[in-house]
C-alpha cells in the first residue's frame, strides 16, 4: 500500500520523534559457547552463532567446522582426535551427529523424538554416551550409550521418575559417573537453585552391579570429569555460593578441595583435556584453567570465515492470533507475527498491510464509522497506542511513554478508551477536527484487563460510561463503571468469584452482561439490570397497533445483510431522479443511559444456559446472544434467544462443530452472519442455518531475523520488568542486565542463540518457573508424533555382544503388548527390513505413529510377523506411567497384607483431579487407610480440590428403609474419603503439590514421608512474543500460613527417606516401603519389615 504515514496526537513533535524512535543498540558481540578441548590439547572446539568452530588452545582467529541453518551444539572430540560429535536440530530435535575431521562427512547417529545431551565418549572411542528422556517418566533423562559406528541406542542407566545425567565413563571404561536428580540438566543456566536443581554425584559398573553415592545433593553439581589415573573426580559446584571448579578423590565421603575462586558469574560446560587443562564457559566467552597455576583467564577469540546466519524468509500468514469485524460487517482486521492486516469480510483475497515494521502490534477494534483502526504498537520498550486511517494510509499515535493496552473507541466516535499499566483507566479525545487534546484518568486501581488476556472496558451505547474489571484485595474480580465526564467509580456486581471475561452492555443500555467463575468451576454469565426490570408482556404489542406510528406502505429502511446475502439497494434520491442528490440519513437518536445505584447488588441473575458459559456478545437488536462455551470436552460457539416475547423458551443453540479453540467472535449489525477465530483460521457462518466456512485470507510477509531479535529481547525483558513477581529483582540490577546481554543479543547469528542469551540473563533472577521456550508450532517449533513407540525395552549387554534386539521389557497396553510380544523375543526386522548391527530402531520407525508396521519376531516356538500400530511418544509415556502406577499399587496392597489402598497424582491439573477421583475407586475405599503419592508431581492449581477430598470428615449417616446406613457425605455427592491418609513426596515435587503438601499438613491429615520438596513455588502463565516464542512469567508470590516464602523453601517431611539409585533394578520403593509402614503403625498394626 505504499508509505505509511506517521503522526503524533496529544504530545509535541518533539516528543513524537522521540516516542517513535528505536531504543538504542548497543554493537554487537559474538557469543562462544560450550568448549571442548582436544585429545593433545592443542585445539578448542565450541559453539557460536548456532555453528561449531574451532581455535589453537592458546587462542587466536577461530575457524567453521560445522555450519549449517540447524543449531549445532556440545562438541567433543573422539579420544584419537580424529571425530568430533555434537549435537544438532538438522533432522528435527536435536539428536547426535559424528563430524570426521578428515573428510568432512557427517553422519547422523540418534533419530529420538526428545532433546539429547552429549555427555562424553567412552575411552577406547567406541561408544558415546548422552542423557535423553524420551523413554522414562516425566521425561526424566536416564544415560544411554550408542555405538560411534551406528546402531540402537541403549540405557545404562534406566530408573524410573529420576533424573540421572552427564555421564562420565571412568579412564579404563568400567564405571561411570552420573549426576543423579532433580531438573538443572535442562535449567543449567539458572544461576543459583532451588532443591530441585541440587544434585547428587553417583558411581556404577557399567557392566552391572550397585550404585555408589560420591557426594550428596547440598549443592548443585555438574558436569563430573575423571582424572587420567582415574583416582579424582573434577566438577562445577556452588558448595562457594557461586559456580566453581571443585576437584575429589573418587570415593565415598571425600572431601571436595575448591580449585576456582569466582565469587561472580558463571562456570559452565566444562571440558577437560591433558593434563588437568580445563576449558569452560564464562561470561558468554571461553576460559581455560591451569592446573599447573591454579588460574583461570579467558581464552583470546576471533571469528573468521562465513558463519551460517538465519536468513530472510518470506511467510504466508495463515494463523491469525487476533480479529476485529468492522461495525459496517464489510470489512476484517487480523494480526498474525504481530503485524496487522485488513481484508474484505465477504470473500477474503489479498490482504492489505496496515503495519510495517518490526514492531509488534495488538489489541486491534475498529472505529464506528469501520473507517480507522485502534490498535497497541510495541515500540522498544513502550506499547502505545496507534489509529490507523485506511483511507489515507496515515498512521497517528495517540499516546506517549508507558504500557498502554486495550484501547476501545467510544461509540460516537470522539474518544476512545484504554488502560495503562493495569492499574489506571484512561479516556482520551480523538484527533477530530475542532477537538481539543484531552486524555484523563478516571479510575486507579487494580483494574483486570492484564495487558492481553483479561476483558477489555465496554462503553455504554450513549458514549457516557465504561464498564471495566477489577480485582480487590481478597482476589474477587467484579465490574465497575466510571462516567466519561470524570466522578468516581463504583462497582455494579458484587460477586465473590476471581475470574472474570468478556463485559457486555446492551444496545438499550438497561443491562450488562459479563462472565465470572473460579478456577475448575463452570464459568456463568451473569446479567446485571441497571434500573428495576420491567417485564415486557406480549399483551404490550397488541396494545402498541392503537399508537401513532409509521403510515402503511411507507417502506422500511435498508439493513445491514450478512456476507452470504445480497448487498442492500440504495434508496433514490428526492424527486427518484437518479442524478439528484441524497439527503444524509439522520443518525440515530441514543437514549441516554440510566443506572438506578439504589438497590443494584439484588439485580443480579444468571443466564439459565445449562453450560460453562462465558464471552457473551449481543446482537445489534439486543435479541441475541451469542458465547463460548466449554461442553463435552469440547470449546465451541452457541446462540441464546433474549427476546422476551418469544414464544418458545430459549434453549442455546449451537453454531460450531469443532475441536479449536475460538475467540474473538463478533456479529454483524444485522445479526444474521457470526465472524470469529478458530484455531488460528477466520470463519463465517450464518446464524439462523450454521454452516460455518473459512474466509480465505492471503497475507504475506518478510519475516527479517536480524531486524526482529531485538524485538524479542526487549519483549521479554519488558514483560519480566512489569510482572516479575519482586519487584526488587531477587536483588538484580534488571536495567542493567538488560544493558549487559543486549551486545550478545545483537550478535545473535538463530532464534535458538538468541533464546539461549534470553536464558542467560532470566536464569540471573533465579527463580523458578522461568525462562523462554520455543515456539510449538511454525517456524522454530521441533517436529512431534514423528517416531513410532513400540512399547518396548530390549537388553543392552545381549544387544552390544551382538545378539539383536531381545525384548527385555513390554509396556502394558503398548502395540507390542496387545500383539503378545512377550520377554526373550527379539525384533529382526520391520516392514521386511531385515535389522542389522547398525541400523537405528528409531530411525526405522520414523513416520509410522498409528500407521501399519509389519514386525519379524524371533521367538521361542520360530520366526512369525507381527503387525502393530506404533503409538506416539506421548501416548506410550501415557502408557509407562499407568503401569508405574500399578506397580506401586501393587506392592502397597503386598506390603501392607490388603490393608492399604494407593494413589498417585501425577500433577495438579483438572484432568489429574478427574483421574484422582477414578483412581479413588471402591477397592480403595474399602481399604482402612490410602498412601498418597505426589512424587514427580508438576503442580498446577486444584490443590485445593484435591485436599478437599482427603480432608473432608463425614459427621452423618444417611439409613433408607430396609439398607444399610451411608455416611452422608457420599450419600449426598460429595466426595469424601474419610479414612486415614500417610504423603509421600520428594524433590521433583514441584509448584502446586508444593501448596497440596503445605495444606495436607496444616490441616493435619498425616504423616509426611520421603524428601522435602521442591522450593519452586511461584504462581506463574506464560506470554507469548512476536516470533512464537513464550516466555514463563512468574508473577505472584506464594507464602505458608507463617508468612514464609515458599519459594526457596521446601516443605519438609516428618519422615526422612532417600531413593537410592538402583531400586528399578530390584522392584524396591524404600519411600513407599516408610510410608505403608508409617500408617500400618498409626492404624495399631505391625509394620512391614524392610524388603
Amino acid at each position: 500500500m505504499g508509505v505509511i504515514l506517521k503522526s503524533c496526537w496529544l504530545i509535541s513533535a518533539a516528543a513524537c520523534l522521540t516516542s517513535l524512535a528505536p531504543v538504542a543498540h548497543a554493537e554487537p558481540k559474538p557469543a562462544f559457547a560450550e568448549p571442548a578441548v582436544s585429545p593433545d590439547g592443542q585445539l578448542l572446539a565450541f559453539v557460536s552463532g548456532g555453528d561449531i568452530w574451532e581455535v589453537p588452545a592458546s587462542g587466536g582467529v577461530a575457524r567453521a567446522l560445522v555450519s549449517d541453518v540447524a543449531t549445532e551444539g556440545r562438541p567433543l572430540y573422539s579420544p584419537d582426535g580424529k571425530q568430533l560429535a555434537f549435537t544438532s536440530t538438522r533432522g528435527g530435535s536435536p539428536n547426535i551427529y559424528v563430524l570426521d575431521l578428515a573428510s568432512g562427512a557427517v553422519t547422523r547417529l540418534t533419530y529420538a523424538e526428545s532433546g539429547e545431551e552429549l555427555d562424553a565418549w567412552s575411552p577406547d572411542g567406541k561408544w558415546i554416551y548422552f542423557a535423553s528422556g524420551v523413554n522414562d517418566l516425566g521425561r526424566s533423562p536416564d544415560v544411554f550409550r550408542v555405538s560411534a559406528s551406528g546402531g540402537t541406542p541403549m540405557e545404562v542407566n534406566r530408573e524410573r521418575y529420576l533424573a540421572e545425567f552427564q555421564a562420565a565413563p571412568s579412564p579404563d571404561g568400567n564405571a561411570i559417573v552420573v549426576n543423579a536428580r532433580g531438573i538443572s540438566a535442562n535449567q543449567w543456566w539458572r544461576n543459583g537453585h532451588s532443591h530441585i536443581d541440587e544434585t547428587e554425584l553417583w558411581l556404577k559398573p557399567i557392566a552391572g552391579g550397585s550404585f555408589t553415592k560420591l557426594l550428596a545433593d547440598d549443592q548443585k553439581h555438574a558436569w563430573p570429569m575423571w582424572s587420567a589415573d582415574g583416582r579424582t573426580l573434577t566438577f562445577m559446584s556452588t558448595k562457594s555460593g557461586t559456580e566453581n571448579l571443585w576437584r575429589m578423590a573418587a570415593t565415598p565421603e571425600a572431601v571436595p578441595e575448591q580449585l576456582t575462586r569466582f565469587t561472580d558469574g558463571r562456570l559452565l560446560f566444562p571440558s577437560q583435556g591433558p593434563n588437568g587443562t580445563i576449558v569452560f564457559e564464562r561470561d558468554m566467552g571461553v576460559w581455560r584453567y591451569d592446573p599447573a597455576t591454579g588460574q583461570a583467564a579467558p581464552v583470546p577469540i576471533t571469528l573468521r570465515g562465513t558463519a551460517a546466519v538465519t536468513p530472510k524468509r518470506h511467510d504466508t500468514i495463515n494463523n491469525f492470533n487476533r480479529m476485529a469485524l468492522s461495525p459496517d460487517g464489510q470489512k476484517i482486521a487480523v494480526i498474525g507475527h504481530g503485524e496487522l492486516f485488513a481484508v474484505a469480510a465477504k470473500d477474503g483475497g489479498p490482504a492489505q498491510r496496515i503495519s510495517n515494521s518490526v514492531a509488534a502490534e495488538r489489541d486491534v477494534s475498529w472505529s464506528p464509522d469501520s473507517r480507522r483502526l485502534l490498535y497497541v504498537t510495541e515500540r522498544g520498550l513502550d506499547h502505545l497506542i496507534a489509529e490507523f486511517d485506511v483511507a489515507s494510509g496515515r498512521e497517528t499515535v495517540l499516546t506517549k511513554g508507558g504500557i498502554a493496552s486495550v484501547p476501545v473507541y467510544a461509540p460516537d466516535g470522539k474518544s476512545f478508551a484504554y488502560v495503562v499499566g493495569d492499574r489506571e483507566l484512561h479516556i482520551a479525545t480523538l484527533p477530530r477536527p475542532s477537538v481539543a487534546p484531552s486524555d484523563r484518568v478516571v479510575f486507579t486501581g487494580a483494574v483486570a484487563t492484564n495487558e492481553r488476556y483479561g476483558p477489555r472496558p465496554t462503553w455504554s451505547p450513549d458514549s457516557r460510561y465504561v464498564a471495566f474489571p477489577v480485582t480487590d484485595a481478597r482476589s474477587f474480580t467484579n465490574v465497575h463503571v466510571a462516567a466519561a465526564a470524570g466522578g468516581a467509580a463504583r462497582p455494579i456486581s458484587f460477586l465473590g468469584n476471581g475470574q472474570m471475561g468478556a463485559i457486555a452492555w446492551s444496545p438499550d443500555g438497561k443491562y450488562v452482561l459479563f462472565d465470572t467463575s473460579q478456577r475448575t468451576e463452570d464459568s456463568r454469565i451473569v446479567r446485571i439490570d441497571l434500573l428495576p426490570h420491567v417485564p415486557k408482556y406480549r399483551e404490550d404489542g397488541f396494545r402498541d397497533l392503537f399508537k401513532p406510528g409509521k403510515q402503511p406502505g411507507t417502506p422500511d429502511a435498508p439493513t445491514n445483510t450478512s456476507p452470504d446475502g445480497p448487498a442492500p439497494q440504495k434508496p433514490l434520491p428526492a424527486g427518484g431522479k437518479p442524478g439528484a442528490k441524497a439527503p444524509a440519513p439522520a443518525a440515530p437518536k441514543i437514549p441516554p443511559v440510566t443506572i438506578v445505584w439504589e438497590g443494584l447488588r439484588g439485580r443480579a441473575t444468571i443466564l439459565p444456559l445449562g453450560m460453562s458459559a462465558d464471552t457473551p456478545v449481543i446482537s445489534s437488536d439486543g435479541k441475541t446472544l451469542v458465547f463460548h462455551a466449554s461442553e463435552r470436552g469440547q470449546d465451541n460457539l452457541y446462540s441464546y434467544d433474549l427476546d422476551e416475547l418469544a414464544t418458545d423458551p430459549p434453549i442455546a443453540k449451537q453454531i460450531s462443530q469443532s475441536t479449536k479453540s475460538k475467540g474473538d467472535f463478533a456479529l454483524t449489525k444485522d445479526g444474521k452472519a457470526l465472524f470469529y477465530l478458530e484455531g488460528g483460521t477466520v470463519m463465517t457462518t450464518a446464524l439462523d442455518t450454521p454452516k460455518p466456512k473459512p474466509v480465505s485470507i492471503a497475507a504475506d510477509m518478510d519475516v527479517d531475523f536480524a531486524a526482529e531479535k531485538t524485538v524479542v529481547f526487549d519483549q521479554a525483558w519488558g514483560i519480566l520488568n512489569r510482572q516479575f513477581y519482586d519487584a526488587k529483582f531477587n536483588g538484580q540490577d534488571w536495567p542493567a542486565l538488560r544493558a549487559k546481554y543486549l551486545p550478545y543479543v545483537e550478535g545473535a547469528r538463530t532464534s535458538d542463540e538468541l533464546r539461549r542469551i534470553i536464558n542467560l540473563m532470566i536464569g540471573e533472577l533465579n527463580a523458578s518457573h522461568s525462562g523462554i521456550n520455543r515456539p510449538q508450532r511454525g517456524p522454530g517449533s521441533l517436529p512431534s508424533d514423528r517416531v513410532g513407540d513400540l512399547g518396548l525395552r530390549f537388553d543392552r549387554a545381549t544387544y552390544e555382544a551382538g545378539r539383536g534386539l531381545v525384548v527385555s521389557e513390554v509396556v502394558t497396553l503398548g502395540p507390542a503388548s496387545i500383539e503378545k510380544i512377550t520377554p526373550g523375543d527379539r525384533i529382526v526386522a520391520i516392514n521386511g527390513r531385515t535389522i542389522g548391527p547398525r541400523d537405528n530402531l528409531d530411525a526405522l520407525l520414523e513416520n509410522t505413529v498409528d500407521r501399519r508396521v509389519t514386525l519379524g519376531v524371533q521367538g521361542a516356538t520360530g520366526r512369525r510377523d507381527v503387525v502393530v500400530r506404533p503409538g506416539s511418544v506421548s501416548v506410550a509415556a501415557g502408557l509407562r506411567y499407568r503401569q508405574w502406577v500399578d506397580d506401586r499399587r501393587a506392592l502397597v496392597d503386598r506390603l501392607s497384607g490388603g490393608r492399604l489402598g494407593y494413589v498417585h497424582i501425577a500433577d495438579m491439573s483438572s484432568e489429574s483431579l478427574n483421574q484422582l477421583y477414578l483412581d479413588l475407586d471402591a477397592e480403595n475405599q474399602s481399604r482402612q487407610g490410602v498412601v498418597v503419592d505426589i512424587r514427580n508431581n508438576n503442580g498446577g492449581f486444584v490443590n485445593g480440590f484435591a485436599l478437599d477430598v482427603f480432608s473432608r470428615r463425614n459427621f452423618l449417616t444417611m439409613t433408607p428403609r430396609d439398607l444399610f446406613p451411608v455416611p452422608s457425605r457420599q450419600a449426598l455427592g460429595q466426595r469424601a474419603l474419610g479414612v486415614p491418609t500417610v504423603l509421600v513426596i520428594n524433590e521433583s515435587s514441584l509448584s502446586d503439590a508444593e501448596d497440596f503438601t503445605e495444606g495436607y499438613r496444616a490441616l493435619g491429615l498425616g504423616k509426611v514421608v520421603g524428601q522435602p520438596t521442591a522450593g519452586w513455588i511461584v504462581f506463574t502463565g506464560g506470554e507469548p512474543l512476536i516470533d512464537g516464542s513464550t516466555v514463563r512469567v512468574p508473577s505472584t508470590r506464594i507464602r505458608d500460613g507463617r508468612g514464609q516464602d515458599m519459594e526457596m523453601n521446601p516443605r519438609p517431611v516428618d519422615i526422612a527417606v532417600e531413593r537410592p539409585l538402583g531400586e528399578t533394578d530390584t522392584g524396591r520403593d524404600a519411600q513407599l516401603a516408610a510410608a505403608v509402614g508409617q500408617l500400618l503403625s498409626q492404624l495399631g498394626s505391625t509394620p512391614p519389615k524392610p524388603e
